[in-house]
């Protein structure tokens, strides 16, 4: 049976089709002959208990410059929908919370993909210590002291928000690099939330490997190598995918992480691993989808709706 997808998201109008994931899950539900829906979390509207947002009736062409329309607007119960996708990027931040409060209270009879309780409890550079073992030296504070202590331990570190996303904010602070305290200083004038401090991972360099995971399992991946002018391997900030496959170390981590992602409710899950240690658990809007396909690996959208149509 069709099903009817609302697409929570950042609007269409400005995604980048050839590499993003939204559309590629859009796409695939299209083929599939179910209807979608969009609107933007601004929209999101909850009285008296019943959750509403301006949906638009959505089509979508995967030509660039000319791959979406739009109906008109029509506000709409969301508990008429049969699945909600939960996909606008982040920042994690109390505006991104509160949808996930709003859409908490039609799930699951709507399916909201991911579970937006456990999107929310879930975020992604703290998930991802609750696997300490399988990460690179880590400390999460506010403490100038802590971080000085970390750094004369360390000398090269990765100092980054710990709300952020898409690479914003990353710095890679050399061994006797003195930039340290003054970086702090802007960091406590642009946020009150405590850093993340990382022990830098030379291999990096080789790249940063994405490992998308459908219902636990990983289904696919590719290596993103940062430029030579950058520490970040962010495919939006210069990073090169490249085609790659996973070593017995990162289908080892995905075992290991595999049954939280289940009892979690997460559909679609992306993780970051470097040098065989994995730095965040992505859970909000995991991207990739598109290049793996691209490099001849699976077909992640027509996975991702298999196992979304299983649970409908």
């Amino acid at each position: 049976m069709p099903l009817r997808i609302a697409i929570q998201m950042d609007h269409v109008s400005t995604l980048q089709i050839e590499g993003d994931s939204t559309f590629a899950m859009g796409l695939e539900a299209q083929q599939r002959g179910h209807e979608l829906y969009h609107y933007t979390p601004d929209g999101l509207s909850m009285r008296n208990g019943r959750v509403t947002a301006p949906l638009e009736k959505m089509t979508l062409n995967d030509v660039v410059g000319d791959h979406y329309t739009l109906g008109e607007a029509v506000r709409t119960d969301l508990a008429e929908m049969d699945v909600v996708l939960l996909r606008q990027d982040p920042p994690f931040d109390m505006n991104y919370i509160t949808t996930t409060h709003i859409l908490e209270r039609i799930h699951p009879e709507t399916l909201v993909v991911n579970d937006p309780a456990w999107v929310r409890n879930s975020p992604e550079k703290i998930f991802v210590t609750e696997f300490a073992d399988l990460m690179p030296d880590t400390l999460i504070t506010k403490d100038i002291d802590e971080i000085w202590a970390f750094r004369r331990e360390y000398g090269d570190i990765i100092i980054k928000p710990i709300y952020g996303n898409g690479g914003a904010g990353v710095f890679h602070l050399r061994d006797g690099d003195r930039n340290l305290t003054s970086l702090m200083e802007m960091f406590a004038q642009l946020t009150r939330e405590p850093l993340i401090v990382q022990r830098y991972l030379a291999e990096v360099r080789a790249g940063d490997k994405r490992i998308i995971l459908i219902d636990g399992e990983p289904v696919g991946a590719i290596n993103r190598v940062p430029s030579e002018t950058d520490a970040r391997s962010n495919m939006h900030v210069g990073g090169q995918a490249l085609k790659t496959g996973m070593t017995e170390r990162e289908l080892e981590i995905c075992a290991r992480i595999g049954p939280s992602l289940k009892e979690r409710g997460f559909i679609l899950v992306g993780i970051d691993v470097i040098g065989g240690l994995m730095t965040e658990i992505n859970v909000t809007s995991p991207t990739g989808i598109r290049e793996v396909k691209k490099f001849g690996g699976a077909d992640i959208a027509a996975l991702f709706w298999d196992a979304v149509e299983a649970k409908r």
